[in-house]
C-alpha cells in the first residue's frame, strides 16, 4: 500500500506512518491505538487516517451521505454507538466505521458484528474496561552509572548509535579502562583485545554488545513495562473478568510487573532495598553515630575526676599537648567506648555486611579527639563500595527481569489491544440489544430493482423517548413514493427512522427493526424540512440540486420532507411532481413526505404511489394514530377529522334534543349544525 495514496495522507504522515513496525496490517484493521503511536499523529486524525485506509481498500469513493441532514443522522447514530463506550480509544475506533456503498466493506464489518453481538458482558468487565488505555511510547532512556568503551573510533560512532543511552568512551589502554572503572559502577568493554586484562573494578569484555542492547541496558525493554504498568495490569483484569483468551501468559507477566515500580527499578528485592536504603542514609547515619560517641564522651568527662600535677601540666604546656593528648592519658578507655558505639551504631542503622562494616569502622578514628568526627574520606569510599554494589545487583536484577519479560511484549501489546477492541464490540452489542436490533438483509443486485426497503417492526433510535413506549413501524417502497399524514403524525420520524436503519446497515450493523430487507445505496441524500419560503438564490439551487440527482440518481435513495415550503403551494406541487417523475425515470427509491400529495399525484404523469400515515381519530384532542403507513392510502389531514368530529358531536346533540329521535330538515328555521359539517367535509372527497 502507497501511504501517500491514503485520502488525507501527504508525505509528512506517511513518512511517520512508515515508523510503525507494520503500518499497512494497523491501516487495513483500523488500529487506530497502533496509528496513534506513530509520531505527532493524535488518536482522532489516527481514526481518520484509519478510514481513509478503509475506503482506498475497498475502493470506495465516499460521498454515502449527501446531505447535511444526511450526515446528521449518522453522527446521531454514530454517538448512540459512542455513548455505550467505556474507553476514549473505542469512542474513536467506531469513528471508522462509516456508511459504505461497498458490499466488501459491509460485509467486512457484517462479520465483526456478529461476533460483537454474541458478547457477554456485565458490570464487573465495563468497570474493568475503565482501566484500559492506549500503550504509551516509552521515554529516553539515560544510564549514568554504566558505560561503553572501545579503542576503535569507527565502532564509537556504531555505540553511540545502537546504544544512545548510555555513555561511550575512547580508551587507549587497560590503564584508560582502569580509570573509567573508578568512575562507573560498570565498564563493558567492546574491544576482543581487553579479553584477560585484569583492573579494579567491575570491567565487562562484551564485543557482542551493540548485537544484544539488552543485556547492558535492561532499561530499554523494562521501560515499556514501567510506563505502561498499570495499562497491563487493567487489560490482565478484563481479559480475567471477560474470560477473553489472553495472548500472553498472564500469570507470568503479572509476576514481572509486580517486580517493577513505575520508575523501572526492580521492586521486591531486599538485598537491593538495603543497599539503596544505606547509600539513601548514609550522611545521616554517618551524622547520628558522631552524636553517640560525643555524648558518651561528654557524659565521660563530667563524671571523671582529672588531677593534674604542676610538673604534668608544665610538661604538657611545653610539649603543645591539647585536649588530645589529655584524652589519650586520662580517658583513653571511655574515648574507646564511645567510638566503638559509633561504629555500632553506624554499621546497625545502615545494616552493613561484613565486608562494608571493615570499611564503615575505619570512619572513626582510635587516635583520641574531642568531638569526634566521621573520617569524610573513608565515608566517600563506603558511599562508593555501596553504590556500586547496588547498582550491580540492581543491573543484574533488571537483566533477569528483562529476560523473564521478554518473550511477553508483543502478548501484552496484543493483550491491550484485545482489551480496546472488546469495548468496541460491547458498545455494539450494547446498542443491538437496547435497541432490540437485528441484522439487515442486502438483496442481490439482481433484485434491486423489485426492493428499495422494507421495514418491519422499526424503533426509531432517534426518538427521545423510551423504547417500550416507541410504536414498531412497518414501511416498505420500492421506487418513489409519496407519504401523506396528518400533523404530528409521525411523518418526519418514519423518514429518519429509513434514514438511521439504512446508515446503519451499510456500516454493516445491526438495526433497530425485527426485520429489514434493502438493497445497497450509493448515497443517501436526506433533505430536511426547510423553515420558511426560500428566496430566489436558494430555491435556484435547490432546484439545481434535484436536476443533479435526477440525471444521475440511479441506486440512490432520496428522502424530502415537506418540500413544498420552498415556494408557493401551487407551484410546488408541479416542481415536485417533476421531481418525482425524473426520479422515477432513473430507477431511485424517493420518499417524499408532504401535505400536497392529492395534488402533486393529480400532476403527475404516471400513477404516483401514495402511502399514508392514518389517524385513527381524535381522543381526548389528541390524535390516535396508526404510526405504520398504509400503502396506496392518502391519508386524512387534521382538518378533515376535526371537521368530521364537530360533525359527529352536533349530530349527537341534536339526537339528544329531539329525544333521541334525528330531526327533519324541516323542522327548524334554521339548516342543522350537522348538515354544514357535513358539506365542509364533501369537499375532502
Amino acid at each position: 500500500m502507497d501511504l501517500e495514496t491514503i485520502p488525507g495522507v501527504g508525505e509528512k504522515t506517511a513518512r511517520a506512518l512508515a515508523a510503525l513496525d507494520e503500518p499497512e496490517r494497523a491501516l487495513r484493521r483500523g488500529d487506530v491505538a497502533t496509528i496513534s503511536t506513530a509520531p505527532g499523529i493524535s488518536q482522532g486524525r489516527a481514526a481518520r487516517i484509519a478510514r481513509g485506509a478503509i475506503r482506498l481498500e475497498h475502493d470506495d469513493p465516499g460521498g454515502f451521505l449527501a446531505t447535511d441532514r444526511a450526515r446528521e443522522i449518522y453522527r446521531d447514530v454514530l454517538g448512540l454507538l459512542q455513548e455505550r463506550t467505556v474507553t476514549d480509544y473505542a469512542a474513536q475506533r467506531l469513528e471508522t466505521i462509516y456508511p459504505s456503498p461497498r458490499r466488501s466493506r459491509i460485509e467486512e464489518v457484517q462479520t465483526f458484528a456478529a461476533e460483537a453481538v454474541e458478547r457477554e458482558y456485565d458490570a464487573a468487565v465495563l468497570e474493568a474496561l475503565e482501566g484500559v488505555e492506549p500503550l504509551r511510547k516509552p521515554g529516553d532512556v539515560r544510564v549514568r552509572e554504566r558505560c561503553l568503551a572501545t579503542t576503535d573510533a569507527e565502532r564509537y560512532s556504531a555505540a553511540r548509535e545502537a546504544i544512545p543511552e548510555l555513555s561511550v568512551e575512547v580508551v587507549e589502554d587497560a590503564q584508560g579502562l582502569a580509570e573509567l572503572a573508578r568512575g562507573y559502577a560498570t565498564v563493558y568493554a567492546l574491544d576482543e583485545s581487553f579479553a584477560g586484562v585484569t583492573v579494579e573494578g567491575d570491567v565487562q569484555v562484551t564485543p557482542d554488545a551493540l548485537e544484544n542492547p539488552a543485556e547492558v541496558v535492561p532499561e530499554r525493554p523494562l521501560a515499556f513495562f514501567a510506563r505502561n504498568r498499570d495499562r497491563l495490569q487493567a487489560a490482565v483484569e478484563v481479559h480475567r473478568t471477560a474470560a477473553l483468551e489472553p495472548a500472553c501468559d498472564l500469570a507470568a507477566l503479572e509476576d514481572g510487573l509486580a517486580r517493577l515500580d513505575e520508575d523501572g527499578t526492580v521492586a521486591g528485592d531486599e538485598e537491593l532495598d538495603r543497599l539503596t536504603t544505606a547509600v539513601d542514609d548514609l550522611d545521616a547515619a554517618a551524622s547520628a553515630a558522631e552524636s553517640v560517641a560525643n555524648d558518651r564522651l561528654r557524659e565521660a568527662i563530667r563524671e571523671q575526676d582529672v588531677t593534674i600535677e604542676g610538673s604534668d601540666l608544665l610538661s604538657l604546656v611545653e610539649r603543645g599537648a591539647g585536649v588530645d593528648s589529655l584524652l589519650s592519658r586520662e580517658l583513653a578507655d571511655e574515648y574507646a567506648v564511645a567510638v566503638e558505639a559509633a561504629r555500632e551504631h553506624l554499621i546497625d542503622a545502615l545494616d552493613l555486611d561484613q565486608g562494608e562494616a571493615e570499611v564503615a569502622r575505619r570512619a572513626f578514628s582510635d587516635e583520641p579527639t574531642f568531638p569526634v568526627e566521621r573520617d569524610e574520606e573513608v565515608i566517600s569510599r563506603l558511599r562508593e563500595e555501596l553504590t556500586a554494589a547496588k547498582e550491580r545487583r540492581a543491573g543484574r536484577l533488571k537483566r533477569e527481569l528483562a529476560a523473564d519479560l521478554a518473550d511477553q511484549r508483543e502478548g501484552a501489546r496484543q493483550l491491550v489491544r484485545d482489551a480496546l477492541e472488546l469495548d468496541v464490540e460491547l458498545a455494539v452489542a450494547r446498542f443491538a440489544r437496547e435497541y432490540e436490533c437485528t441484522m439487515p438483509a442486502f438483496v442481490s443486485d439482481d433484485d434491486a430493482d423489485a426492493v428499495g426497503f422494507a421495514i418491519e417492526g422499526g424503533r426509531s433510535p432517534l426518538l427521545d423517548e423510551p423504547l417500550a413506549e416507541i410504536d414498531p413501524v412497518d414501511y416498505d417502497v420500492s421506487g418513489v413514493a409519496l407519504l401523506s399524514g396528518v400533523n404530528s403524525g409521525g411523518k418526519t420520524s418514519t423518514l429518519d427512522l429509513v434514514a438511521s436503519v439504512v446508515v446503519l446497515a451499510h456500516m454493516g450493523l445491526p438495526v433497530p427493526a425485527d426485520r429489514v430487507r434493502l438493497r445497497r445505496f450509493d448515497d443517501l441524500h436526506y433533505h430536511a424540512k426547510t423553515q420558511g419560503t426560500l428566496d430566489a438564490g436558494a430555491f435556484e439551487s435547490t432546484v439545481r440540486e434535484f436536476a443533479d440527482l435526477a440525471q444521475g440518481g440511479e441506486g440512490s435513495l432520496v428522502l424530502v420532507d415537506e418540500l413544498e415550503s420552498i415556494t408557493e403551494p401551487g407551484a410546488s406541487a408541479k416542481i415536485i411532481a417533476g421531481i418525482l417523475e425524473a426520479l422515477s425515470e432513473n430507477d431511485a427509491t424517493a420518499v417524499f413526505v408532504s401535505h400536497l400529495a392529492g395534488e402533486i399525484r393529480e400532476m403527475a404523469d404516471y400513477d404516483v404511489t401514495v402511502d399514508g400515515i392514518e389517524a385513527v381519530g381524535l381522543v381526548d384532542g389528541e390524535l390516535e394514530v396508526n404510526r405504520s403507513p398504509v400503502k396506496d392510502h392518502l391519508a386524512r389531514s387534521t382538518p378533515e377529522l376535526i371537521v368530521e368530529k364537530l360533525a359527529d358531536e352536533a349530530r349527537d346533540e341534536q339526537v339528544a334534543a329531539n329525544g333521541g329521535a334525528p330531526a327533519s330538515d324541516g323542522s327548524a328555521d334554521r339548516e342543522p349544525e350537522p348538515v354544514f359539517y357535513d358539506r365542509l367535509l364533501e369537499k375532502f372527497d
